[in-house]
């Protein structure tokens, strides 16, 4: 199992064009559903994410009309200034939360300072399934996490090598 979020960025980058091949072996070949989110959740389930909160650190993070509703409650703020405060537009995600220097708005050392009311979309990560839940279908977004979390570098590791998938 590797943590270490040097070594996890070097062989994240380094494995792309082997990760892109595994997916496109996933979808030719019949695998488990199953099998592969229990081994994805085991390796979740080693893996502090309060250690290094890197994904927080890099990745950003989508707000939905729901999120919106949730965080300004437990922030006691309106909407429309929860908006304004901690919210900007990416052109290619459209309303995700602001970023500071070292990461989401909210990430306060390691922690999430809104843990309880959270976005959806962090809740959720590593979302290592796709929208319809399925991890095969699912991998296109996870080979680019692989360079960041090392939940998914390790899962997907580990899924090449029960699915005896030839590097």
């Amino acid at each position: 199992m590797i943590e270490d979020l040097v070594q996890i960025r070097l062989l994240g980058e380094k494995k792309r064009p082997e990760n892109e091949r595994f997916r496109r072996y996933l979808k030719a070949h019949d695998h488990s559903d199953r099998r592969l989110r229990r081994m994805a959740e085991a390796i979740e389930e080693q893996i502090d994410c309060t250690k290094c909160a890197n994904c927080c650190r890099v990745a950003t993070t989508r707000i939905s009309e729901r999120d919106i509703e949730r965080l300004s409650r437990h922030l006691g703020t309106s909407p429309e200034r929860f908006v304004t405060d901690y919210t900007t537009t990416s052109e290619d995600e459209g309303l995700i939360l602001k970023r500071g220097d070292t990461g989401c708005v909210f990430l306060e050392g390691n922690l999430c300072g809104v843990y309880e009311s959270r976005p959806d979309t962090s809740s959720r990560f590593p979302m290592m399934q796709g929208v319809n839940r399925s991890i095969v279908l699912g991998r296109w977004k996870c080979r680019h996490r692989a360079c960041y979390s090392p939940i998914v570098y390790n899962a997907l590791e580990s899924f090449k090598e029960d699915a005896g998938f030839t590097r």
